[in-house]
C-alpha cells in the first residue's frame, strides 16, 4: 500500500480578536492591503474567521496567529495557534 503523505504546511493568519463571547470559541478579524486594479490605490480588506480557542484564553483586542484545520463546526474551519500580544 502507498503511504499518504499529509505533511503540507497548513495556511496561517494573524488577525485581531473582535469577539470572545462564545465558549471555546474567537472571531478573529483579519486586514490585507489590495491593490486597486484600474487606479493603483491600495485599499484595506477585512475578513472575519471563527477559531477555535480551546483554553477560552483570548480576549477582545488581542492579536492572535491562526492556522487552518478540518471543519471543526458548521463555522469553525481554524484554530488558534498562538497570542502573539495581549490587550492592555
Amino acid at each position: 500500500m502507498a503511504e499518504v503523505e499529509t505533511n503540507k504546511k497548513k495556511r496561517s493568519l494573524s488577525g485581531v480578536v473582535v469577539s470572545a463571547k462564545m465558549d471555546k470559541s474567537v472571531v478573529v478579524r483579519t486586514e490585507q492591503l489590495v491593490r486597486h486594479k484600474l487606479y493603483g490605490k491600495f485599499m484595506r480588506r477585512h475578513v472575519k474567521f471563527m477559531a477555535d480557542d480551546p483554553d477560552n484564553s483570548c480576549n477582545i483586542g488581542d492579536v492572535v496567529m491562526i492556522e487552518e484545520c478540518r471543519p471543526l463546526s458548521k463555522n469553525k474551519r481554524w484554530r488558534l495557534r498562538e497570542i502573539i500580544e495581549r490587550a492592555i
